[in-house]
């Protein structure tokens, strides 16, 4: 009986940053986000209908994402926890949805999900909120862990994000494990 507990944590230990329930997915990708402005009114952002943008909603746009940066920056140094949304655990698909959803951004739960939303965009081109995706550890094969970027400096990109070892951290796209695992970067505001 321990032998089968024993295995049983350490495979979950190793199944990398997801919700613990697994959301159906539409075969359809598409590049919409839903958003609130009040509790009953949800409105659509679509992103490839945004390319004509006044300086004032740009700013909007550079404040909230700044919002959602300071919001996610309380979270460091909470433990990882499998499927975890609050204080007392997160992963890290649960940090950005949860950093998002309290600015009435709703994005899916699952990082591979988070995935197909929004755009897609050149790394050189990341800005402060943008999300970067990871394929990690033995399960190279799908997106399986999200981070949002909070700080450019000199080439190097900042990214908060929770990782099974150290719970929610502050790491550098230049480290090496990070870079080789990086996927693609999209951007949702």
């Amino acid at each position: 009986m321990n032998k089968i507990v024993f295995i049983l944590v350490l495979f979950i230990g190793f199944t990398g940053c997801k919700s613990s329930k697994r959301a159906k997915t539409d075969r359809t990708v598409s590049n919409e986000i839903i958003t609130r402005k009040d509790n009953d009114a949800p409105t659509v952002f679509n992103s490839e209908n945004s390319e004509t943008v006044e300086n004032t909603e740009v700013a909007t746009e550079i404040s909230k994402a700044e919002h959602i940066i300071d919001y996610a920056k309380q979270f460091e140094g909470v433990r990882y926890k499998w499927g975890g949304t609050t204080k007392s655990g997160m992963d890290c698909s649960g940090l950005v949805y949860e950093s998002f959803r309290y600015y009435d951004i709703m994005l899916p739960r699952i990082s591979r999900d988070m995935a197909k939303k929004g755009k897609k965009i050149a790394l050189k081109n990341v800005l402060n909120g943008d999300l970067l995706f990871f394929k990690t550890g033995n399960r190279r094969n799908s997106i399986n862990h999200v981070g949002l970027i909070i700080d450019i400096k000199n080439n190097d990109i900042e990214f908060i994000h929770a990782t099974s070892s150290k719970g929610v951290i502050i790491s550098n796209l230049n480290d090496p494990y990070w870079l080789n695992a990086f996927h693609e970067a999209r951007r949702i505001l």
